[in-house]
């Protein structure tokens, strides 16, 4: 052995000799100490980690499924030029609508004409050719109904009216010969409403009024009274009125002179056609009848 190595062992063996090895109770006791310290981290670890997970599941539970982390997007708003959508709304998302304004109702109903403010030519009825008494028509103001003890039917409702004469006659007539009767035909415009509250008092004028005196016959009477006869527009009135006939001098002769009035309503406008006659004729029904039909399809074309 070398002399180097001799002393290294000199020296280890110095170094060693002094220092007392630990029983084996003690390197056991310490051993266990080791352990313990070991599995009290271990269960340390273990606490924290499920303590973790649980705070986790706590705050998922809490934000919800289907809520993504972070500040929600802002829904964006459809300008005028979004195209509509072409397939049904997802029952999940309703279709946007603008703050504050509401929904218009949708509706397929036609919207109401408004109230004429002029009454134009072809409101009037045209007489055909074979009743054409060559005499031509005449708009001028007067009466537009029989006296009615003084009465004025609808008279505050009027928005404006427009009436006119024409004579005329008989299908089968000479042409030079006089004509066989004449019309006051009007046409009136009542304010939104209130034409059917026309024909209402225009029925009970004629109800309050079953005779009065003629003004230009002293002792003389006329007589009113409701008719049936109700089939025109969207309501009608008819009644007559009777006078007896008299001569020259005002003496009764027999027999009565008698005229038809008719008023007809379309929508706010009733049009009345008041058979006048011509020198002491009556009215011929079937002509007043033929003449009320044109009256009422005249301002039923004029209303479109």
């Amino acid at each position: 052995m070398s002399r180097e190595l001799t002393r290294l062992y000199r020296a280890l063996a110095a170094d060693s000799d002094p220092r007392a090895l630990p029983d084996p109770d003690q390197v056991r006791r310490r051993a266990d100490r080791r352990a313990g310290y070991r599995a009290t981290l271990g269960a340390s670890a273990v606490a924290v980690l499920v303590a973790g997970a649980a705070v986790g599941a706590q705050l998922v539970l809490a934000a919800g499924p289907d809520t993504p982390p972070g500040p929600p997007a802002a829904t964006p708003t459809p300008g005028p030029s979004t195209p509509p959508s072409s397939g049904p709304p997802s029952p999940s998302r309703s279709a946007p609508t603008p703050s504050g304004t509401p929904a218009a109702p949708t509706t397929s109903a036609r919207p109401p004409a408004a109230t004429p403010t002029s009454i134009p030519d072809r409101a009037f009825f045209t007489l055909p050719a074979a009743n054409d008494a060559g005499t031509g028509s005449q708009f001028v103001p007067g009466p537009v109904l029989p006296d009615l003890c003084g009465a004025t039917p609808g008279g505050a409702q009027i928005a404006t009216r427009r009436a006119r004469t024409v004579a005329f006659k008989l299908a089968g007539a000479p042409a030079e010969a006089v004509p066989d009767g004449s019309y006051r035909q009007s046409v009136t415009v009542y304010r939104a409403g209130r034409a059917d509250d026309a024909l209402r008092e225009l029925r009970q004028a004629v109800r309050d009024c079953p005779e009065q005196p003629l003004p230009d016959a002293p002792g003389g009477t006329v007589t009113q009274r409701l008719l049936a006869g109700t089939g025109y527009g969207d309501e009608s009135v008819l009644f007559e009125t009777r006078t007896p006939y008299r001569d020259v001098n005002g003496d009764p002769t027999g027999g009565d002179e008698v005229h038809l009035v008719r008023a007809v309503r379309i929508g706010d406008v009733v049009t009345v056609l008041w058979e006048q006659g011509w020198e002491g004729t009556s009215t011929d029904r079937p002509q007043f009848e033929a003449d009320s039909r044109r009256a009422t399809e005249a301002v039923r074309r004029w209303l479109g």
